[in-house]
């Protein structure tokens, strides 16, 4: 049956991908976005990629004025809006919480104190919540080891020890009841956003899920922020005959999830109805090193470039991190599609198509990390 959706932040690379999937689907849909120019640049106007069938409202989720304007009607929203960057969000404090915090609670507030026929909400939380991933110590057994201390890291000891014995841990998939341990301010926002959407929901029945979405790449991503998204940054770098900067050893894992597949777990939060007031996490749930990451890019895009590795390293980075999806497969159906091989030819295909259209951003972002002690 075709409902009225709204997805905030649906001008940007999820919001865009997953409005053409919802009007495959006949709904009718409305994207209200601030068009941030860190994301899109300094334009005025909806993307090129994002479809014309829409209802278009260029505001800011603050705006509580033009916000309730947009949910007349609106019978699912999607809260997408959010300032990206996890190393950005350490000195760019006040806007990280004001957008991604305060945005989300003059949502909230409007959904419960004005008129309005929204059922359904569905929140993009985040993987980083967590902090570290879950670990296995052949001694003790599962553990949720704190962050590695600056000490161990200007050894180059980079793996996690069990915080109980002092032996090196073993990763192991992370699962929803895994503690959240944020570590850092963009991290602590998207618990916040999480945390306060579904005690709204939960107090005024308002069917409401949180989806914690692991490493997310595909086309459309943004190639001009340098601040978030590992495959976008070190595309961009590659594009412009730069080669990818790695931290630490390049053995750090992370989960890689389709953009594709991402949709797939938002329609399937849309419609099931097991997906009431539940969080599920949403990856491939497989491990894949930021090294192998820089290294296939390479391969496609310059393979005449090398990417470096620093052994410098950020305080507060997380080891390894990778999804258990067992959660959202069992209950929602939820299954990945993309192989990384066969996502990664998708992105660069969109990547080379962005050749002179962008310039790598990333020197100056680790000058501004440098700067503000974050990188060592």
């Amino acid at each position: 049956m075709s409902k009225e959706i709204l997805v905030i932040g649906g001008a940007g690379f999820i919001g865009s991908h997953l409005v053409d999937k919802l009007l495959e689907k006949n709904h009718v849909v409305t994207v209200y976005d601030s068009l941030e120019s860190q994301v899109h640049g300094n334009i005025s106007t909806p993307p090129p990629y994002l479809s014309e069938n829409i209802k278009f409202i260029k505001d800011d989720i603050r705006n509580q004025k033009e916000l309730l304007k947009s949910l007349e009607d609106i019978e699912v929203i999607v809260n997408l809006a959010a300032m990206v960057g996890v190393g950005q969000s350490m000195y760019q404090i006040d806007k990280y919480v004001d957008i991604n915090v305060l945005g989300t609670a003059r949502l909230l507030d409007l959904l419960v104190n004005k008129p309005n026929d929204v059922r359904k909400v569905i929140v993009a939380s985040s993987m980083s919540t967590y902090g570290e991933g879950a670990y296995l110590c052949e001694d003790c057994g599962e553990v949720n080891p704190e962050l590695r201390k600056t000490p161990q890291l200007e050894r180059g000891d980079w793996e996690m020890n069990c915080p109980i014995c002092g032996k090196k841990a073993k990763p192991i998939p992370t699962d929803e009841n895994k503690p959240q341990d944020c570590t850092s301010i963009y991290a602590l926002t998207k618990k916040e956003q999480e945390k306060m959407s579904l005690l709204v929901g939960e107090t005024y029945g308002i069917n409401t899920t949180a989806l914690r979405l692991f490493n997310v790449y595909g086309s459309r991503q943004s190639l001009s922020n340098p601040y978030t998204g590992v495959c976008a940054i070190f595309s961009s770098s590659l594009l412009c005959g730069n080669p990818p900067t790695i931290f630490e050893d390049g053995e750090q894992t992370r989960d890689f999830i389709h953009i594709n597949d991402i949709c797939q777990s938002f329609l399937l939060s849309m419609e099931k109805p097991l997906a009431k007031n539940e969080i599920f996490n949403v990856g491939a749930g497989k491990p894949i090193s930021i090294l192998n990451v820089a290294k296939k890019l390479a391969e496609y895009i310059n393979p005449q470039i090398k990417p470096i590795i620093t052994n410098q390293f950020r305080p507060g980075d997380i080891r390894h991190c990778v999804s258990d999806i067992s959660k959202i497969s069992s209950k929602l159906g939820f299954n990945p599609e993309y192989s990384f091989d066969d996502g990664m030819k998708e992105l660069i295909q969109w990547v080379r198509l962005q050749e002179g259209k962008i310039e790598d951003k990333s020197s100056l972002a680790l000058k501004e990390l440098k700067n503000k002690g974050l990188l060592k």
